[in-house]
């Protein structure tokens, strides 16, 4: 099946979807993305796209952050996300991925007196990370000490050094550490603990991309199970003892976490309260469970 994209102001075929080599934003990673699911219900013949509000909120400061001026509004933006994964037709779980970036053909490293762009495509994509159970390593490459908490294309790149680093590694994931020895993130996805029965995450002061996934999954503890999240530092040592531990991210969705640095997390198998969120966090991205349908945007027309 044919996927689209919004380029240059229209829906075309993704393959017509072409920047030119002098692109400010292809050279010096001048651009800010999002990742945003779009969940197939079956029982209903439904993609629901999760949290169009909040990610598209996080864009635009990101963009502020890059002094990058957009022509679109919020609305503009829901519309045309519906509009491309309508387009696209797919029945079965999609990856929509929004980019604003630097798009004047012009070489130079600055953010001032370029213009920019807005592109936006759609593609079937799976599970992130391909297991049930994560098998992670504490990576010897460290989380960026100054991230402006949006998704900076540029600053990617320490995460792809990490990645490469654990999958040849024989990990599945990377757990990045801060200049400071305190749990970051992974190398795409927020990091939760469970112990005592506390639900700890790193916050937001220590540089982390402050996940949409993340705050679901905070209110979903709070509203459902009745356990509040504490925001901590978290070491290496933390993590190694933890009762519990998983990932959490748009594409990762909640991953447990079986264990770290060959140390298994208690006895490696799924945890009570990582199941339990999985479960609570599966029915609302679908829509069932109408509490939170606020968080879904429907995409066909029924």
């Amino acid at each position: 099946m044919p996927s689209y994209a919004y380029f240059h102001n229209q829906i075309v075929p993704l393959e017509e979807a072409n920047l030119n080599v002098m692109t400010n934003f292809m050279h010096y990673g001048t651009g800010v993305f999002e990742g945003i699911r779009g969940n197939w219900n079956g029982d209903r013949k439904q993609i629901y796209l999760f949290r169009l509000k909040e990610h598209y909120q996080r864009m635009l400061n990101g963009c502020h952050l890059l002094n990058m001026e957009l022509p679109h509004t919020l609305d503009d933006l829901y519309r045309i996300t519906v509009e491309v994964v309508a387009k696209c037709g797919y029945e079965e779980d999609v990856y929509v991925r929004p980019l604003a970036y630097k798009s004047s053909e012009s070489m130079g490293v600055r953010l001032h007196n370029l213009e920019s762009g807005f592109l936006l495509f759609a593609f079937p994509w799976g599970p992130y990370l391909d297991t049930d159970r994560a098998r992670c390593c504490v990576s010897s490459w460290r989380f960026p000490n100054e991230v402006p908490r949006a998704k900076i294309a540029g600053l990617y790149v320490s995460s792809a050094l990490a990645k490469t680093e654990a999958v040849e590694r024989g990990f599945d994931e990377a757990i990045m550490l801060t200049p400071d020895d305190y749990v970051a993130q992974g190398t795409g996805e927020n990091v939760f603990i469970i112990t005592n029965g506390k639900l700890i995450t790193p916050p937001s002061i220590d540089g982390l991309i402050v996940g949409i996934t993340r705050d679901a999954v905070m209110t979903l503890a709070r509203e459902e199970l009745g356990i509040e999240t504490v925001e901590s530092h978290i070491d290496r040592v933390e993590l190694y003892t933890a009762d519990e531990c998983f990932l959490t991210g748009t594409a990762a969705h909640i991953t447990p976490v079986a264990e770290i640095d060959h140390r298994k997390i208690a006895n490696g198998e799924i945890g009570k309260v990582t199941s339990k969120l999985q479960k609570l966090y599966h029915d609302v991205i679908l829509n069932n469970n109408r509490k939170y349908s606020d968080w879904c945007t429907p995409v066909y027309n029924k």
